[in-house]
């Protein structure tokens, strides 16, 4: 499937006893493990950068728990992607949805649980990076609230907007790898249901009859869903509020290496980084500002234990070659629903509970800070009361 890394192979026997005993799993090359590079998605990053000194810590309780680990999957170059398709190291397959994108950043990660060469996998999620992948493969992945798990030995991205994020394909797996790293033993459940209005306009018509019984299914546990608008402003806006914020991040962390290393950039992440080095400090003052209105807005919004569901994509994988412009215009779409849970430090799990075209698609949920355990536990039963 072309999910794991040759590059920076490493395999780690956890303790054998635990909550997480006799599972295997994949770790997203951005996590550090003793004695071993990480690779970053980028040749470059490799050469220049030398062996961990120690595991990251969320690997590190993962193997503590009792699963092994078996290999570090592949990322997108610097993770700045959405599709998966690295130019130096190739594309991982999507089994369940042949000849198209399996996602990014956490590409390798999301095809490895997907074709059932782990049980579950970690990835990191900044602008989108498990929950598209999810979406797109057709399994369970969530994006917890920002900084409930350690990203200490962790390659960044946008440090205000990174998480560690993990893939299974059952919820009551993703639940167990969650109450792990979360450290969470709480069982809080829904008790408001919003549907986003705006955001399951900018999907279309198309997907969003594809979801409407997975909407369906979600409002039978929780109760009749009342519509809002999340962005008055247009979600478009919030997504340029997330894309200069991040952009500036990544400026800041990398420009030294960038310009020190001059990396052989592939196609995308090459302009993308360039672009990053334009952003005035004006405009990421100003969009400082409206991020914390935002906040605000989704902490008012999701009050009482409410979760807001809303397309996880808009729109299943798209064909894997496709053209820069293509792509482009996807990943702007693909932003105004990906790019709310980031402004706002918000939890947000994809769950694969459709498909058009013979592809999966996603619907996802996004609850209060710190919810995290909350959406795990209502995934679980939303399976048990379908099955």
């Amino acid at each position: 499937l072309g999910a794991f890394c040759r590059h920076t192979h490493v395999a780690v026997k956890g303790t054998g006893a635990g909550p997480l005993a006799n599972l295997i799993f994949g770790v997203k090359d951005i996590y550090d493990v003793a004695g071993h590079k990480t690779g970053f998605g980028s040749p470059d990053w490799l050469a220049t950068h030398g062996p961990a000194t120690r595991t990251a810590p969320s690997v590190q309780i993962l193997l503590d728990a009792g699963a092994d680990l078996v290999g570090k999957t592949h990322s997108d170059e610097l993770t700045y992607s959405l599709t998966g398709e690295n130019a130096h190291y190739g594309t991982p397959i999507n089994v369940n949805a042949p000849g198209r994108i399996p996602g990014g950043s956490s590409s390798g990660s999301a095809a490895a649980v997907a074709g059932g060469l782990v049980d579950f996998a970690l990835g990191s999620d900044t602008g989108g990076s498990v929950r598209a992948p999810a979406s797109f493969c057709g399994i369970y992945g969530i994006r917890p609230t920002h900084g409930r798990v350690s990203l200490e030995g962790a390659c960044p991205l946008a440090p205000s907007f990174d998480t560690c994020g993990w893939f299974a394909r059952d919820p009551v797996l993703l639940e167990r790898v969650g109450r792990v790293l979360l450290g969470d033993t709480s069982h809080e459940r829904p008790r408001k249901l919003l549907i986003a209005d705006d955001a399951f306009r900018i999907a279309g018509d198309v997907v969003t009859r594809a979801l409407g019984s997975a909407v369906e299914r979600v409002s039978s546990l929780i109760g009749i869903p009342a519509a809002v608008t999340v962005a008055g402003e247009g979600l478009s806006h919030w997504a340029q509020v997330f894309r200069v914020l991040q952009g500036a991040e990544i400026w800041a962390g990398y420009r030294d290496w960038v310009t020190r290393v001059k990396p052989a950039l592939g196609p995308g992440v090459k302009e993308r980084i360039e672009w990053t080095s334009t952003i005035r400090p004006a405009d990421v003052d100003t969009a400082r500002e409206e991020r914390e209105t935002i906040a605000r807005r989704m902490d008012a919004l999701l009050t009482g234990n409410a979760v807001l569901v809303l397309p996880a994509a808009p729109g299943i994988a798209p064909l894997r070659n496709r053209s820069q412009k293509e792509l482009n215009d996807f990943r702007d779409r693909a932003m105004s629903l990906l790019c709310v849970a980031g402004l706002a430090r918000l939890p947000q799990v994809s769950l694969p509970l459709a498909s058009l075209d013979g592809c999966p698609l996603g619907l996802s949920l996004i609850a209060r800070r710190g919810n995290d355990t909350m959406l795990l536990t209502f995934a679980r039963e939303l399976e048990g009361a379908h099955t």
